[in-house]
């Protein structure tokens, strides 16, 4: 059963972390923390004793949800490599073109502390994309991809590059255009490649 504390830690987090995805790690402030969760700061110290510990809490609790999240997004009735990732990118889709997207809380946190690579908010975020990608490649591998590793690599490329340049550029074509790449990346190879491939065998031999 939750008790007083852990509900004021929950709070705090769930605060924290609506400040941080808006405003970034350098304009958020534990001052503006405390305030925001109704608490004094001395009792903010109190769960966390620094922004530093608050951010890497933060991103901990996320990485659940997050996941969480991306699998929602997955049509878990289909065996089709390119359908999968046409409703992978169609929810991406959904969700860039909302008033409230600003891409995602893991990547921006992790850019503004690029030049601390040992930073435990680092550390959170590298094994929140390293779980999605090892969940891409199982369920690649369930639905007969070769190299399933590989290709789940390169969806999170075409995913997290779709997301960075439609924060950037505020246009949905990046995300297009990533599904496109991805589609052809995860389909079999087309009735006319296979034919020319045969013709081509066949002259060949004569």
């Amino acid at each position: 059963m939750p008790t007083p504390r852990d509900d004021t830690r929950a709070r705090i987090l769930k605060t924290a972390y609506g400040l941080l995805y808006r405003q970034g790690f350098a304009r958020t402030s534990m001052d503006e923390i405390a305030a925001a969760a109704g608490l004094t700061k001395r009792s903010l110290y109190y769960h966390f004793d620094s922004k530093d510990a608050v951010v890497e809490a933060v991103l901990e609790a996320q990485r659940t949800h997050a996941l969480d999240q991306v699998r929602r997004w997955d049509d878990e009735s289909t065996d089709d490599p390119a359908r999968f990732s046409d409703g992978l990118f169609d929810k991406l889709r959904e969700w860039s073109g909302g008033s409230s997207f600003l891409g995602s809380g893991f990547t921006r946190l992790t850019m503004e502390l690029a030049d601390l690579p040992g930073h435990p908010a680092r550390r959170a975020a590298q094994r929140h994309k390293r779980e999605v990608e090892v969940w891409l490649a199982q369920r690649l591998a369930a639905m007969g991809v070769a190299q399933a590793d590989r290709a789940a690599r390169q969806t999170v490329l075409l995913f997290e590059g779709a997301i960075t340049l439609a924060l950037i550029h505020g246009d949905g074509a990046y995300v297009e255009a990533a599904a496109a790449a991805n589609r052809l990346l995860l389909s079999p190879p087309t009735t006319a490649v296979t034919t020319r491939r045969r013709s081509a065998r066949q002259d060949r031999k004569r």
